[in-house]
């Protein structure tokens, strides 16, 4: 079951609405969700909420240490409520992902992401759950430092924002540990298509064995 979850971004008004912030605005949202505030905490480095959900502390975490260094706040959390890898999910930007997707994984290397580098370097271990919210590449390695810190188009900022919106509602199922679930919920991109209506037996033929209609 996840008890920590950790958003990624860099702290401060000019970074606020650029690509790298998309893990702030995931737990922004769920904060909005659950009705909580999230409160500066100098002995995490970061702003934190908590949650009560079945009996069982919930934390939510942004890091305040700019995103290098993000596994300076969520090692000094986790140690403190001695909160395990596998119960920790950080939502981070992901270039390989397109705008209005997501992906839920359990481990693997960090593949470039300064923030996931440091959490690997201060947890130790890689085994622990990310959800990677697409932004999209911008086609040539060399933009890519500038493509995270710069602000999406505004549909593609509404992309982002449908599938933070989407995956908050795999939330339940992170919280109670069934992660084929919320890996469900999360991996389809749109509401599944309603089933057509079923149809009724052709008169005549469903009826055999029972009384016959009455008359109007």
């Amino acid at each position: 079951m996840i008890k920590l979850f950790v958003g990624l971004g860099n702290p401060g008004p000019e970074y606020e609405a650029t690509r790298h912030n998309a893990g702030f605005w995931w737990v922004e949202a769920l904060a909005r969700d659950w009705k909580l505030s999230l409160v500066p905490e100098r002995s995490y480095h970061g702003l934190v909420a908590r949650a009560n959900v079945n009996g069982q502390s919930v934390w939510l975490l942004e890091p305040q240490t700019f995103m290098n260094l993000s596994g300076k706040s969520v090692g000094a959390l986790a140690r403190f409520f001695k909160i395990q890898p596998d119960e920790i999910l950080v939502v981070h930007d992901e270039l390989d992902v397109t705008p209005g997707q997501a992906k839920l994984k359990f481990g693997g290397s960090h593949a470039g992401h300064n923030g996931l580098r440091d959490i690997h370097a201060q947890l130790g271990t890689g085994d622990y759950w990310r959800l990677r919210l697409g932004i999209g590449h911008p086609g040539v390695k060399s933009e890519v430092i500038n493509w995270v810190l710069k602000k999406p188009l505004k549909e593609q900022r509404e992309a982002i924002e449908d599938a933070i919106a989407r995956t908050l509602h795999a939330v339940p199922a992170l919280v109670a540990g069934e992660m084929e679930k919320a890996t469900m919920q999360i991996h389809t991109s749109k509401p599944p298509r309603p089933k057509p209506p079923r149809r009724e037996p052709e008169e005549g033929g469903g009826n055999a064995g029972g009384a016959a209609p009455a008359a109007s």
